[in-house]
C-alpha cells in the first residue's frame, strides 16, 4: 500500500500538466480529445527510451519528435533489453529482486528508476504529446523465463496505473508477444484488471507479434478500447490489408497499427537477402494503414526503438545502420508528419476506407496492384465530399465519379515526400470512370490524388488542419 500511495502523490503533482484523457469517437472508428477534437495518433517508437536514456538524451528525443508534429510516443517500462537486471543511465533497477509486486521506489526525486520514468513521462505531456506506455515488455510475462503470473501482474497494474493515470497516456498492453494460451491470457486480462481498478478513463490497447492483431483474443473485452496491429516488417501489401479487415469487425472499435515497418530496418528480419528498408518502403506502410481506415499509424527507426550508441559500448540488435542521434532525422521521420497533415485538412471523423472507388484494370495486378510494393489504396468522406487516392507508382487509373457527390471537382496532387501539393485545376464529374495520371509516369514515386468538392473551398491538402 505505501507504493501505491507514493505512486499517488507522485501522479497527483503533475496533474496541471495533464490534457485530459483521450476517447473514442461515437462511431467507433477514430480517437478525439476530450473536447471533441479529433485526435491522429502519430506514434514513434521508442521501447527503449526509459532504460536507456539520460535525462538529456530524452529532452533532445522528445523536442525533436515534437517539432515534428508526433502525438505519441511508444515506450516500455521494463524494457525488452535485460530491463530487468540491466541498470537504467542513472543506475537504478525497476523493481526489487525482479518481483513485479515489489516496484523497487524510494523517498525523493531523483532516487529510483520510477523517477525517471516520472521525468520523461511529464516531459512527453509538457510537449503536448501521449505516452504509449507499455507496462511491460511481452517476455516478462510470455517467455520461459517469465516474472508475472495473474496475481502479480494485477499488483503491478495497480501500482503503475496509480502512478501515471493522472498523466497524458494510453495503456499498451502485450508487448511483442501473443497470449496462446489460457495462462497467458489470464495474467493479460489481470494486468489489464489492475490498471482498470483505479484508472477508469485513460484508453487500453494490446500489441502483439509481426501480422497479428489485438482482436484475435479481445476485441469483445470492455478494457480493450481499441485494436493494435503489428503488420510487421515487410514492404508488401499483403500484411497491411489486415487494416482493412479489422476496420470492418463488429462491434466497430478504432483500429492502429503500432507496428508497421521500420525505417532502415532488415526487410523481414533478411538482410542479406532482402536489404534494409527506405524511406519510401516506410512511406507504403504508413498510407496504406491509415487510408485502409487505421486512425493514425506508427512510425519506427530501427536505430531509435533500440537507442543504439555504440559508443556506450550498447551491442546492435539486427544491424543498426547508424547511431539513434543521427536516425532522428532520417527522412520518413519527417514525412509521416505530412501524412497527418494531410488527413487533418479534410473532414475526420467521416472518413472512410475506400477501395471500392478505384477501378481494377483488367490485369488488376497492375491497377489497384495486388499484394505487392505497388498496391493503390484509396479513402474518403462517407459524404462523398472529397477522395485521396495513395499511389506508390506512375500508372494511369480511373476511379468511379458516381462515388463523389459534387458536380464540380478541384483536382491536387499531394507529394508524400515534401509535403507539397500542387493544384491541377477543376474537372466536370459526370458521373462515369475518371482517368488520372501521376506527374512521374511509370516510376516509382508515390503521391496522393487528392478530389475536393470544388463548392466545399477545403484547405490545400495538408497545409492547414480543420481542427
Amino acid at each position: 500500500m505505501a507504493l501505491l500511495l507514493i505512486g499517488a502523490m507522485t501522479a497527483n503533482a503533475r496533474t496541471a500538466e495533464r490534457r485530459g484523457p483521450l476517447r473514442v469517437s461515437d462511431n467507433g472508428r477514430y480517437l478525439q480529445y476530450a473536447d471533441g477534437r479529433p485526435f491522429f495518433w502519430l506514434g514513434d517508437t521508442a521501447w527503449e527510451l526509459f532504460h536507456r536514456l539520460d535525462r538529456d538524451e530524452a529532452d533532445l528525443y522528445i523536442a525533436d519528435r515534437a517539432a515534428k508534429g508526433y502525438t505519441v510516443i511508444q515506450a516500455v517500462a521494463l524494457a525488452e533489453l535485460d530491463g530487468l537486471d540491466t541498470p537504467n543511465a542513472y543506475g537504478y533497477r525497476p523493481l526489487i529482486d525482479r518481483d513485479p509486486s515489489r516496484p523497487d521506489t524510494r523517498e525523493g526525486g531523483s532516487n529510483d528508476y520510477w523517477d525517471h520514468v516520472d521525468y520523461i513521462v511529464d516531459k512527453i505531456g509538457e510537449a503536448g504529446m501521449y505516452v504509449g506506455l507499455l507496462p511491460t515488455w511481452g517476455d516478462k510475462w510470455n517467455d520461459a523465463n517469465a516474472v508475472f503470473d495473474e496475481r502479480n501482474a494485477e499488483e503491478y497494474g495497480r501500482f503503475i496505473a496509480e502512478r501515471y493515470r493522472d498523466c497524458n497516456v494510453i495503456w499498451i498492453l502485450g508487448g511483442d508477444r501473443n497470449p496462446d494460451d489460457d495462462r497467458k491470457r489470464a495474467v493479460v486480462r489481470a494486468m489489464a484488471r489492475g490498471i482498470r481498478s483505479v484508472d477508469r478513463d485513460n484508453l487500453i490497447t494490446f500489441h502483439p507479434t509481426g501480422w497479428r492483431g489485438s482482436e484475435e483474443w479481445f476485441h469483445d473485452e470492455e478494457w480493450l478500447s481499441f485494436n493494435s496491429r503489428q503488420n510487421g516488417h515487410t514492404p508488401r501489401y499483403q500484411s497491411y490489408h489486415n487494416t482493412l479487415v479489422d476496420y470492418r469487425r463488429a462491434p466497430a472499435k478504432p483500429v492502429v497499427d503500432i507496428e508497421p515497418l521500420y525505417e532502415d530496418h532488415p526487410l523481414e528480419f533478411r538482410p542479406d537477402d532482402e536489404g534494409h528498408s527506405t524511406a519510401a518502403d516506410v512511406r507504403r506502410a504508413l498510407y496504406w494503414d491509415v487510408f485502409n481506415g487505421s486512425c493514425g499509424v506508427t512510425y519506427g527507426h530501427h536505430s531509435v526503438w533500440q537507442m543504439y550508441d555504440p559508443d556506450k559500448g550498447r551491442a546492435p540488435v539486427n544491424r543498426p545502420l547508424m547511431p539513434w542521434r543521427d536516425a532522428l532525422d532520417r527522412p520518413a521521420a519527417t514525412q509521416a508528419g505530412y501524412l497527418r497533415r494531410l488527413i487533418e485538412s479534410r473532414p475526420y471523423l467521416t472518413r472512410i476506407p475506400a477501395p471500392d472507388f478505384i477501378i481494377p484494370h483488367e490485369v488488376a495486378s497492375a491497377i489497384p496492384g495486388g499484394n505487392g510494393r505497388y498496391r493503390l489504396t484509396a479513402t474518403m468522406d462517407s459524404e462523398g465530399s472529397y477522395a485521396m487516392v495513395y499511389v506508390p507508382c506512375g500508372r494511369a487509373f480511373s476511379v468511379r465519379g458516381d462515388m463523389l457527390k459534387a458536380k464540380k471537382i478541384t483536382v491536387w496532387w499531394f507529394c508524400p515526400r515534401t509535403g507539397e501539393a500542387k493544384k491541377i485545376g477543376a474537372a466536370l464529374n459526370h458521373g462515369g470512370p475518371l482517368t488520372f495520371t501521376p506527374p512521374a509516369a511509370n516510376e516509382s514515386d508515390d503521391m496522393v490524388l487528392v478530389l475536393d468538392d470544388a463548392a466545399r473551398k477545403y484547405p490545400v491538402p495538408g497545409k492547414r488542419s480543420m481542427y
